[in-house]
């Protein structure tokens, strides 16, 4: 048992280093969208997010303004009711690139006037797990007057989501507990002063069972006995 105690300590110290890990380091992600009705599957530049330290949360976001020809595109998906997709391609300071999709409705950027919040959610070690886009536009262009001129620059806000930790279980307490009783036990300390019924009421629970379905099942004999 004091071995098992030891390994728990070892493990939850670990693990407790592993949550807690110092992951402070900056993010640059770069950000495509795809706005052409004609190729759903084409995605251009729209901008670049510059994350400086994680643990802060600050960010620094360059974003291109649309041309006429892309605002006409996001208007047609728009009217046609079709998705908006976001790609964001994320370079980590060690080098490595990761790419996450994200979409909205279209109509739902165009009556924002562009205006949308870009999550990103990072776990416990500093990566990013997700990017999530959320507008808060109308979902129904029907009968919408959309205008192209507000359909020239993005006003994004990005949000850095840390993963929550749960709650640790206090394990080595609850071994050292059980420990306790064993030798409690042991030595006879603990008495056991429940009644009779509550000791073996598991015993007792089935019979009384077996009793009421045997009356049950055979009335004739009840019948015959009362004649």
């Amino acid at each position: 048992m004091s071995f098992l105690i030891f390994t728990t300590l070892v493990l939850l110290q670990i693990s407790s280093g592993l949550c807690y890990l110092d992951y402070d380091s900056w993010l640059s992600i770069e950000l495509q969208h795809a706005i052409d009705p004609e190729n759903l599957d084409k995605f251009t530049f729209r901008g670049n997010v510059t994350i400086p330290s994680l643990n802060v949360g600050t960010s620094n976001i360059v974003q291109e303004p649309l041309g006429f020809n892309d605002r006409q595109n996001l208007k047609r998906l728009a009217q046609t009711n079709q998705f908006y997709r976001l790609k964001g391609i994320v370079l980590f300071n060690d080098g490595t690139k990761t790419t996450y999709l994200t979409s909205s409705k279209a109509c739902t950027l165009a009556t924002s006037q562009l205006t949308d919040i870009l999550w990103i959610s990072v776990d416990s070690m500093g990566f990013v797990t997700a990017i999530t886009q959320t507008v808060s536009g109308s979902a129904d262009c029907t009968g919408t007057n959309i205008s192209t001129e507000d359909l020239e620059n993005f006003n994004t806000d990005i949000l850095v989501k840390h993963m929550e930790l749960a709650p640790v279980p206090d394990t080595t307490t609850f071994i050292q507990k059980m420990e306790r009783e064993r030798e409690a036990r042991e030595r006879g300390e603990i008495r056991d002063n429940r009644g009779f019924f509550a000791k073996y009421w598991m015993y007792i629970v089935p019979v009384i069972i077996l009793i009421l379905i045997s009356g049950t099942t055979n009335p004739e004999a009840q019948a015959s006995g009362g004649r």
